[in-house]
């Protein structure tokens, strides 16, 4: 996997946690440009199953929310309901402080949410993993004052490599990532 020199670092981790491993893995799936659907995207609507297969019919449809669904199951991990919508995010696995690697954060944004994973921060911003970034799977930074919530995912044991991450500062931030 080619990720970009910024967070290459991450392939170096071990133990990964399980979300991030599963978040990893889709990194670079791209929504499908015009009217056409990403089978990829789509697919995982009906992976995730439930309303959200019902509710899921295109990926023009914001879809930051499905992509930690898809990232939470693949994990054993616990869906909250209501997936699709970023800020129901903010009732995912347990309340936390100081986020660390692989923390769920939502953030609030004109006329909505955003959820994405925790890679690291630098003074101004939190660098997450997350989907519908730029119509894709890919790292992007988030001003901290957007952050709504920092949620924990559960362990029966806390992977060592889960811990805050400073990072070097640098490039533009995300200001809107529908």
């Amino acid at each position: 996997m080619n990720l970009p020199p910024a967070y290459a670092w991450l392939m170096s981790l071990a133990p990964l946690p399980r979300m991030l491993a599963e978040a990893l893995a889709c990194y670079g799936t791209v929504e499908a440009a015009g009217t056409a659907n990403s089978p990829t995207i789509l697919g995982w609507a009906r992976e995730v199953g439930g309303n959200v297969a019902e509710a899921y019919k295109a990926d023009a449809i914001p879809w930051c929310g499905l992509f930690m669904a898809v990232v939470a199951q693949r994990a054993g991990k616990i869906v909250p309901s209501g997936p699709l919508w970023a800020l129901n995010w903010s009732k995912f696995g347990e309340k936390a402080g100081q986020p660390e690697l692989c923390d769920v954060l939502t953030f609030v944004r004109p006329c909505g949410g955003h959820v994405a994973i925790y890679v690291g921060e630098d003074a101004s911003a939190y660098h997450v993993l997350g989907g519908n970034q730029s119509d894709r799977v890919c790292f992007t930074r988030i001003a901290k004052a957007r952050l709504h919530a920092v949620r924990r995912p559960t362990y029966n044991r806390k992977p060592a490599s889960v811990r805050p991450y400073i990072l070097t500062g640098g490039g533009a931030l995300s200001a809107n990532e529908a």
